[in-house]
């Protein structure tokens, strides 16, 4: 299954719509009854992550119903649905709140975000910005756009990565927070070759300001697909390079091996070469 342009501004004006009317009417007004934790404290969900999911997932179901749909708190609360990333058939990916900690925190750095696998490849991401209001896309072979506006009028407006940059001026986000404590001290040792090395704290931003020419890298341990597939996949179609650390293909079941992503190939090596040499 791959998504036209009509379906893309379909997913879209949904991701509009529930950012617009749960998400945003929300933000700045998250109180400690709204708020809980998963894993542990560093891991939060709010009020408004679940009910956004669930507009998303319903609205997916109705666009889509041959689809599958699975999300962030779905599989918080059914660890099995995440097996379906792996299968044959299409699935929908959502994080209804990328970036929770900082949009709890009245902190205006969020999205929500879409991915379509299928075949455990991603061949359709989407990531809203609900304060820019506008949306960055990408499908399997088809590049990679911020869409601006709505329908009939709506601007398709090519994406494309920064130039590279040498080491001392690579801006780079490290999420180092999953890491083995061997790994997070090797790491970590090794940044102050680095330009910058900001964490926003969010998946969406980060990719976002990677397919829009304002990051040139970032690294991940901790790799689940609502907070990568659509991301990494809108990085690749607007020229960038993603691998593992060990060079090989990120698949969206590949939930702890490590990403990388990159303005080019060249650039993968080098700051490769400079945390994991």
């Amino acid at each position: 299954m791959m998504p036209d342009r009509t379906d893309l501004s379909a997913i879209a004006a949904l991701l509009r719509d529930v950012a617009r009317t749960i998400v945003m009417p929300r933000f700045g007004h998250i109180g400690p009854a709204d708020l809980r934790t998963k894993s542990g404290p560093l891991d939060p969900v709010t009020v408004a992550d679940e009910a956004a999911e669930r507009a998303l997932t319903e609205g997916l179901r109705a666009l889509f119903p041959d689809v599958a749909v699975i999300g962030e708190e779905s599989v918080a609360a059914d660890p099995a649905l995440l097996g379906a990333v792996a299968g044959p058939g299409p699935v929908f990916v959502i994080d209804p709140i990328d970036g929770t900690q900082n949009y709890a925190a009245g902190l205006p750095l969020f999205g929500l975000m879409i991915a379509l696998v299928e075949d455990n490849r991603t061949i359709a991401g989407l990531i809203h910005d609900p304060l820019r209001d506008d949306t960055m896309l990408a499908t399997s072979g088809g590049g990679a756009f911020l869409l601006r506006g709505a329908s009939d009028s709506a601007e398709w407006l090519p994406l494309r990565v920064a130039a590279p940059a040498p080491l001392a001026q690579m801006i780079a986000s490290v999420s180092w927070q999953y890491m083995a404590r061997a790994e997070k001290s090797r790491v970590l040792g090794s940044l102050a070759a680095l330009g910058q090395t900001p964490n926003l704290r969010c998946a969406a931003a980060t990719y976002r300001a990677m397919a829009s020419g304002h990051m040139h890298a970032s690294v991940s341990r901790r790799t689940l697909p609502w907070d990568h597939a659509a991301g990494t996949l809108i990085v690749e179609e607007a020229g960038g390079h993603v691998r593992r650390p060990d060079g090989e293909a990120w698949r969206p079941a590949d939930i702890d091996g490590g990403l990388i992503a990159a303005t080019d190939r060249d650039t993968w090596h080098r700051l490769r070469d400079a945390l994991y040499g």
